[in-house]
């Protein structure tokens, strides 16, 4: 990375594409590049920007982007689970993303997350800290960039995952608990 003249945090600063890649190259001219188009689409959507957006910075954008690329593979709803996340946060809530959880657990993960896994004392527990958290939890791809960016309105606070891969969004904590009943647990 010195030698790429990136510099920490690694996490996310590095666009996940393919390379072409010519005899000669050197691994590191491939994590400048990767690391140089990542920058670059990181302003570009930060200049577009929802104007309204409570986040400070690009580093910021990049972080939440990361939490929404972690939580789902449909892009229709990215922009739906950043606004959730983003009304969570101006309402002083935690996020209580299970990413960040699994994240924070590293080489420890087993598979699926206990009651205690919640627990876990780490800066990247976003069950135990409010706010984001310190950095980006992994590679984004464009439409989570530019959902981070520009968050769905609407009044949801909630959502879980259903057996699909989509996810059930709710207004209330008592509809959440239904849907993780219905979901998750079989009604």
């Amino acid at each position: 990375m010195k030698l790429a003249n990136v510099k920490k945090p690694y996490e996310g600063y590095f666009w996940p594409d393919t390379y072409q890649i010519n005899y000669g190259d050197s691994v590191v001219s491939v994590f400048k590049r990767a690391n140089q188009m990542m920058r670059e689409k990181l302003d570009y959507e930060w200049q577009g920007r929802d104007k309204s957006l409570g986040l400070k910075n690009p580093a910021e954008a990049l972080v939440l982007a990361s939490l929404i690329e972690k939580e789902t593979a449909h892009n229709q709803e990215k922009s739906e689970i950043a606004g959730v996340f983003m009304r969570r946060l101006k309402k002083g809530m935690r996020l209580q993303t299970d990413p960040t959880v699994v994240y924070a657990l590293g080489n420890q993960y087993r598979g699926s997350l206990s009651k205690q896994d919640l627990k876990f004392n780490s800066p990247y527990n976003t069950y135990r800290h409010k706010g984001l958290p310190p950095t980006a939890i992994g590679a984004v791809g464009q439409a989570s960039l530019h959902a981070a960016m520009h968050p769905a309105t609407g009044d949801t606070l909630y959502f879980v995952a259903k057996k699909d891969g989509t996810h059930a969004f709710a207004k209330t904590y008592k509809q959440h608990r239904y849907n993780i009943k219905k979901y998750l647990k079989n009604l």
